[in-house]
């Protein structure tokens, strides 16, 4: 099937991934794969959405497992000979009122919102096709918490150079500053969440800068976005946006059409390139 175009999609049994599922069934030209950790719920989103006549497949990821990433990009190389559209959607989040310690946060926080992001990238980007898309669904949240960094750090996450090895030992710092319980005397904000999707930003934009250069030529395009405050699990039911409308952004990158060679290595909200 190797001239059959496929999309994935992760943490997309609910929520704006679920979204993000319904509007490229109805919209890409090929495959869409709805993806989530429990094969069950899976399979009931997929139900409810064949409900509504459209037809995703399913495969089981969970990002935090190397095995379940190599599986399904086995699976890919083998079925599709690569893959054409990627949405990074999978993300916690600890509620507002979680009493859990602010390091046990920051540890599983990061965990899955960064280092598993970065996982999941680094097993599928070498499947992009040429002219892929790739979306990696970050947060306005993270525009706030750069700006509460110490000036060292804002100029460090803005730097066209950073590296992803730069990157990492940055991120894996905070947790270590956060489990001493120094975490703002060392310049960070006071926000997991925030500093996650910070990494998710600037690992967007050096995945892109690699990309460039690695695939010269290939018109890959991959950018972070915010899909806004959407009534999700994620964020409660007093947000502004429904995911469907939450969903448009994350979508609207991953359908670039195949003459654009922008936006590329950018955030993006509401359609709309915002600086970093």
């Amino acid at each position: 099937m190797a001239g059959v175009r496929v999309a994935v999609v992760t943490g997309s049994n609910k929520g704006v991934g679920l979204a993000v599922v319904r509007a490229l069934c109805r919209q890409f030209q090929g495959d869409v794969y709805l993806t989530a950790r429990d094969p069950q719920l899976g399979e009931e989103a997929v139900k409810a959405l064949n409900n509504e006549g459209l037809c995703p497949l399913f495969h089981q990821l969970d990002i935090n497992d190397l095995k379940s990433i190599r599986a399904l990009r086995d699976f890919l190389k083998e079925k599709y000979g690569g893959l054409d559209v990627l949405v990074n959607n999978a993300g916690i989040a600890f509620k507002v009122a979680d009493t859990a310690p602010f390091a046990t946060q920051a540890e599983v926080t990061l965990r899955t919102n960064f280092f598993a992001t970065k996982d999941i990238s680094d097993e599928l980007l070498p499947l992009i096709k040429p002219h892929g898309r790739v979306v990696n669904v970050s947060s306005m949240v993270s525009i706030s918490a750069l700006a509460k960094c110490s000036p060292e750090l804002q100029e460090t996450f803005r730097s066209s150079t950073i590296t992803e090895d730069e990157l990492v030992k940055l991120m894996e710092q905070f947790v270590e500053d956060a489990k001493n319980g120094v975490h703002e005397e060392k310049g960070w904000p006071n926000t997991s969440y925030g500093v996650s999707k910070i990494g998710v930003t600037v690992l967007s934009r050096i995945q892109a800068r690699q990309l460039k250069q690695s695939r010269k030529g290939e018109a890959i395009l991959l950018n972070a976005c915010c899909p806004g405050w959407v009534r999700t699990d994620l964020a409660g039911s007093n947000a502004t946006k429904s995911p469907d409308e939450g969903a448009e952004t994350p979508v609207y990158l991953a359908l670039l059409a195949t003459s654009l060679d922008s936006p590329n290595g950018e955030l993006v909200i509401d359609k709309k390139v915002v600086t970093w």
